[in-house]
């Protein structure tokens, strides 16, 4: 474990320069695949050109940029806060690189340029500028080494961002994108080629964060209006217009946006009850995991549920799972009068039997281990060609969902992305709280359904009761 000090701002001088050697370790490889998408470095002994490759031309050399500015100068409480990176050349396990920043420019508060460049020998790797938000206060903080063994991801996330290559970004209007989290969010997203962002909200706020950030949002179109009700107004029309294919929410609330899309007068309604999906790469996981419903319909009805679950189906078609195994979640694996979840799982089961649920295998009650672990479902001698190998799993209602996605994220290190279906585009459902990485997977499906759409017609036209 090391310790590093910082510099604050007012201690940085313009042309202050340093310049750090690192060597690039097969562990840096693994780890930043999981980023990059390259699963099958994963547990490889000689790790592939292409992943080598992928650690310099997607993420590594600017993580060890970002690394020096954070560790080294200024240090320890350094945020970045926009960056415009050029890659020039592909490393390999054993590299020797020299990463050099230089101080270029200052502005007060906190705000400092750093001219960058990483060589290789005399290659040049990358070359750039970072501007970052310097610390304004002394404070030591601990590193600790690479770790050499971790939990093998699924790799979900760069599959879906492999699937989105070589198509043109999708208009998506970003609703409210007021605070840092939810602007980064869109521009990030256009920056990976995913979304053509749409800024629909107050011009004057959305800039005002775009500054605080160093960010230019000039090559993107900006509708203002005055508050957050008319933004989702406003964005709702220009997905009803066929100007945006997508909706993505910023820093409103979601109720506000959601009831503008359900209005009578929106259309945007169709015959499906409206549902969210999570899509999720949990560790321990074989495959891809849906949770629905985790964030809009608070208490379902069976009708309900039965839409929930069309919605995930035709959702995991779109991803590559032609025939998805839903499990219907209760408390207990048999049906009992006394617990409504049972009898509603039951009921979906029919359902599913008499063709009123298509395309996927549906079955229930399954209680969460006999869903996800074939042991325990063996255990408790259940025949079933879902229990422990669900690829949905539907919820009693959204007290429930909440829990089980929060559990799966916050104590199994999954990742998630969520998406909202059953209304004419997909809609973006974004927290305060997701990782870059979350909002990009969730723009990713976004854009995978939004081409899905433009090929087949979507949930019937008819109006939701």
């Amino acid at each position: 474990m090391t310790s590093y000090t910082n510099l604050t701002f007012d201690e940085i001088d313009v042309g202050a320069t340093l310049t750090v050697q690192h060597t690039v370790s097969r562990d840096e490889v693994a780890l930043l695949s999981l980023v990059s998408g390259d699963a099958a470095t994963l547990g490889s002994d000689q790790p592939s050109r292409e992943a080598c490759d992928t650690w310099c031309e997607g993420v590594g050399a600017e993580a060890l940029i970002h690394g020096v500015l954070k560790r080294r100068l200024p240090g320890p409480g350094t945020r970045i806060v926009a960056h415009d990176l050029r890659y020039d050349h592909a490393v390999q396990i054993g590299d020797e690189l020299n990463a050099t920043i230089r101080v270029d420019s200052k502005q007060a508060p906190d705000h400092i340029v750093f001219v960058c460049e990483v060589l290789r020998g005399s290659d040049r790797v990358l070359s750039g500028r970072v501007t970052v938000a310097a610390p304004q206060q002394r404070m030591t903080a601990s590193s600790v080494d690479t770790p050499t063994v971790m939990l093998r991801r699924n790799d979900v996330f760069g599959k879906l961002m492999r699937a989105c290559e070589g198509v043109p970004p999708i208009a998506c209007a970003v609703v409210h994108p007021c605070d840092h989290d939810s602007l980064m969010g869109a521009v990030e997203a256009a920056r990976h080629g995913l979304i053509e962002p749409i800024l629909v909200g107050p011009q004057a706020k959305i800039q005002a964060v775009a500054q605080a950030a160093g960010v230019d949002i000039s090559p993107y179109r900006l509708v203002s209006t005055e508050h957050s009700h008319a933004a989702a107004e406003q964005a709702v029309a220009l997905a009803k217009s066929g100007e945006a294919q997508v909706l993505m929410k910023g820093s409103l609330h979601t109720d506000e946006l959601m009831g503008a899309v359900v209005a009578a007068s929106s259309g945007l309604r169709t015959a499906r009850r409206v549902s969210h999906v999570f899509v999720m790469d949990v560790p321990a996981y074989p495959r891809m995991l849906l949770v629905t419903d985790a964030a809009i319909n608070i208490a379902p009805g069976i009708r309900d549920k039965m839409d929930i679950v069309q919605n995930a189906i035709d959702l995991a078609h779109v991803l590559g799972v032609p025939n998805p195994k839903v499990a219907v979640l209760a408390a207990v694996e048999t049906v009992n009068p006394d617990m409504p979840a049972t009898i509603d799982a039951a009921m979906l089961c029919k359902m599913a039997d008499r063709g009123q649920i298509i395309g996927g295998l549906v079955d229930g009650p399954l209680a969460f281990d006999n869903a996800v672990s074939v042991e325990a479902a063996q255990t408790k001698h259940i025949v079933s060609s879902v229990a422990g190998q669900a690829d949905i799993l539907m919820v009693p209602n959204l007290e429930a969902g909440n829990m089980l996605a929060k559990q799966l994220q916050y104590l199994a290190g999954a990742d998630s992305a969520g998406i909202v279906l059953g209304a004419r585009v997909p809609i973006v459902l974004t927290s305060r709280a997701d990782s870059v990485r979350s909002r990009l997977a969730s723009a990713a499906v976004s854009k995978l359904l939004a081409m899905a759409n433009a090929k087949a017609p979507g949930p019937a036209s008819k109006e939701q009761a």
